[in-house]
């Protein structure tokens, strides 16, 4: 979710450059660059740094190269710590040619391992953009766009690039695949971006790329070449958003844009770690050895990341065969935890940077355990300090409810389960491939989900009015209902408290009346009969109880005022795909009730002090 910016024309392109990275803050960033073709000295002129946006423009008034064409770029890491040598842009060895990109390159330790053994080239970055840098360099055949198109023939992952270069200095070519990249048209003046915020200020008519697109702009003209290098003709797209409407892309707000982009953050979690059958982390090189030692596992995080480890922890056990806890971070250290050598510590974060989580990791290291941190921010904290470390990939988050960073945290969990079941030799083959086969599903189930958001909005109304709800469930929907009263107490402040549903005769059906909603879960098959038992206990005390079940549940019809559907999927991967409603009826919730939905109050999104 990085943030990329090109121009050609007739203008300085470096003051717009800076200009449109500034429009695209708001998408989360650790580094900042431009690359200009000057004009004076006929080569790329390249000024990048590390930090915000105010450290690169300091850095351009010491030199700021003349040109009018040029390509920016705000970098999200994903390979590599924000550093001045790992930001954007990227050259080969010649510095004949810059690129900016957005996505993953899933293969780039095999092309950077190519390059340097058969073609000789040197290295200065950490990064996998780099490497689609030299491949320009090495396929360069006189035409910049066949060149890209070479490189990319030998990439796998998702992209949006923008190239340029001295020996064609007349041209910028851009690309895409599974990242957003947008074309901006003026007269005498062609732009590129990774969203329209960058370009408002200039026009506001605009091409959308699509997935296998290739972009050649002149100052003249905007081509768009399809596969076949066949020019495609494609409407224009006039934008009428404020400028605050489109940092959103149109959504009102950030937590609505946030749980919409879920299929494209699954993937980007997804990508590149399952292959022929197999989960592969290359983050990760545990031995069986290794794993067979570890006798227990903590998995330990705060908050929306703790209810993901809740999740976490039955996967774990049941394919690696040894007791696991999950720990809420701010009493882990207190509780005086039994960690040794023999222990794996999971540590889940999604800034990295969260201070109770931090401190039980350097606690969990004192006592000899090996640390893995599962976290979204390169660079951060507990992905410096942790022994290993799972990154998410899926993107900033702006709304302090986070929605798109759970569910990757969640996806990140059955990877990892299924990954340390096959490295011990403890993970059935069949349940294996039913996983992996299911966790490829999710993005397009997930935007089945999403085709139908607004009938959230009817269901918010019904409970708007509500003092208290309470959200029931067993096994995995127990630990998802947990989510999901979080994310409705913190963003519409009504009430919520989950509970296993077999605890309700214990107590809380006390509190059960008319006036209380309950939203229920039954996915899970193995406690799905008991979990419809629970159901008729609430309703014959009047209570109003929402139901969400696989499609094609007609029994929980009988017993509940309001049914939500997921499409089927794999049972055990079901909690993936069920919390996006509960994410929804919270959000519609919140808006209903005139709440600020991306700012509740009280809260802040990294929680930096214990």
């Amino acid at each position: 979710m990085c943030g990329i910016v090109g121009y050609i024309g007739t203008q300085e392109a470096t003051p717009l450059l800076v200009s449109g990275l500034k429009k695209l803050e708001y998408r989360g960033y650790d580094s900042a660059g431009v690359a200009v073709i000057d004009q004076m000295s006929q080569h790329i002129g390249v000024v990048k740094t590390v930090g915000k946006l105010s450290n690169l423009e300091k850095k351009l008034t010491d030199y700021s190269p003349a040109g009018c064409v040029g390509i920016g770029h705000t970098r999200w890491a994903t390979h590599g710590r924000p550093s001045d040598v790992n930001s954007h842009p990227h050259q080969g060895c010649s510095a004949d040619f810059a690129v900016v990109h957005n996505g993953i390159i899933e293969n780039y330790l095999e092309l950077k391992e190519w390059l340097i053994r058969e073609k000789g080239h040197h290295f200065v970055s950490d990064t996998d953009t780099e490497v689609f840098a030299h491949l320009l360099e090495e396929f360069y055949d006189g035409n910049l766009v066949k060149t890209v198109r070479k490189a990319l023939a030998q990439v796998q992952g998702s992209y949006a690039v923008g190239v340029v270069s001295v020996r064609e200095p007349d041209k910028l070519v851009a690309a895409r695949k599974d990242s957003p990249l947008i074309v901006g048209l003026g007269q005498g003046e062609n732009f590129i971006a990774s969203d329209i915020p960058a370009i408002l200020n200039h026009t506001r008519d605009v091409y959308l790329v699509e997935d296998g697109d290739i972009v050649l702009l002149t100052k003249e003209k905007a081509v768009i070449l399809d596969g076949k290098d066949h020019e495609v003709n494609r409407e224009v797209f006039h934008v009428d958003w404020d400028t605050e409407a489109a940092e959103k892309g149109g959504f009102e707000h950030f937590m609505l844009k946030e749980i919409c982009e879920q299929p494209d953050a699954f993937k980007k979690t997804l990508s590149g770690r399952i292959q022929k059958g197999k989960v592969k982390f290359t983050e990760l090189n545990f031995t069986q050895e290794q794993v067979a030692q570890w006798d227990k596992v903590f998995i330990v995080a705060c908050g929306t990341a703790y209810h993901s480890g809740l999740v976490g922890k039955p996967l774990i056990e049941e394919f690696l065969g040894i007791p696991v806890e999950a720990d809420i971070a701010s009493e882990f250290r207190y509780r005086n935890p039994l960690l040794n050598e023999r222990t794996l510590a999971v540590f889940i974060s999604q800034s990295g940077e969260t201070a109770d989580t931090l401190a039980a990791l350097r606690e969990a290291q004192k006592k000899g355990a090996t640390t893995l941190a599962i976290t979204n921010v390169v660079g951060s904290s507990i992905s410096r300090e942790a022994d290993y470390t799972i990154f998410l990939w899926a993107g900033p988050e702006i709304a302090v409810a986070s929605t798109k960073a759970y569910t990757a945290m969640l996806i990140a969990q059955y990877l990892l389960s299924v990954y340390l079941g096959q490295v011990k030799g403890t993970m059935p083959e069949e349940k294996e491939q039913k996983i992996l086969e299911a966790l490829q599903q999710l993005p397009e189930k997930a935007q089945q989900i999403l085709e139908q958001k607004e009938l959230y909005l009817e269901i918010a109304r019904s409970i708007q009015e509500a003092q208290s709800i309470f959200f029931i469930g067993r096994g995995y929907d127990y630990n998802l209902a947990m989510e999901g009263a979080l994310k409705l107490k913190e963003i519409s402040y009504i009430h919520a408290e989950a509970y296993a549903a077999g605890e309700l005769k214990h107590g809380t059906l006390a509190l059960i009346t008319k006036e209380t909603p309950v939203i229920a879960l039954a996915l899970q098959k193995n406690t799905y009969e008991k979990t419809l038992s629970n159901i008729m206990e609430v309703t014959a005390r009047d209570a109003m109880v929402i139901g969400v079940a696989e499609e094609g549940d007609t029994e929980i019809l009988k017993w509940v005022k309001r049914a939500i559907y997921i499409p089927k999927i794999e049972n055990i991967v079901s909690p993936v795909l069920a919390v996006i409603p509960l994410q929804l009826l919270a959000y519609y919730a919140a808006v209903v009730r005139g709440c600020n939905v991306d700012q509740p109050r009280n809260l802040a999104k990294s929680v930096t002090v214990e």
